[in-house]
């Protein structure tokens, strides 16, 4: 039997470590993370992911949400949970660029619980920079500093620097 390359890119996600990400950042889980199931709610994958992207954003791509002349819109989210984590577990959110555009970025983001190697979710995020004047894609593309930041976090040889471990959320 043939095996698809969905599933295989599934394999290749599950199979994900902490080494296969440049940024690292912690998140210590809240009782009110959890659901009904005693278990991350899956909401809550989406509030870590735009976490520790905007967290990278301002501390090393010279970006200030409110008054940066672009900034990045989510235009495609996706999340793959393979393992589940709960509150009062620690996440060790990381973080990679897999593409880097014009004016887009392509993000792929793990939540790994701090102490277990198998990851418990994988999700991508894509943010599209727009004008904060027009709202449409930014004509000039990413911005210096923006993209030299990216570039430090994308996988291949530009992205293969040592890792960057930042404070808690």
């Amino acid at each position: 039997m043939a095996t698809s390359s969905a599933s295989a890119s599934a394999a290749n996600l599950k199979a994900r470590t902490r080494q296969d990400y440049q940024y690292l950042l912690d998140y210590r889980l809240r009782w009110n993370d959890n659901d009904m199931f005693d278990h991350l709610n899956n909401s809550v994958y989406n509030f870590l992911f735009d976490s520790i992207i905007n967290s990278y954003l301002i501390t090393h791509c010279n970006q200030d949400p409110p008054t940066s002349p672009q900034y990045g819109l989510v235009v495609h989210s996706h999340t793959d949970y393979y393992a589940p984590i709960a509150y009062p577990a620690v996440a060790d959110l990381a973080l990679r660029v897999n593409k880097l555009g014009r004016s887009s970025v392509t993000y792929e983001v793990a939540v790994f619980e701090r102490g277990v190697d198998a990851v418990c979710a994988v999700g991508e995020f894509v943010h599209v920079f727009v004008d904060r004047a027009t709202g449409r894609p930014a004509q000039s593309g990413l911005g210096e500093a923006l993209r030299l930041g990216l570039e430090k976090l994308r996988v291949g040889d530009a992205g293969e620097a040592g890792k960057t471990r930042s404070t808690k959320l």
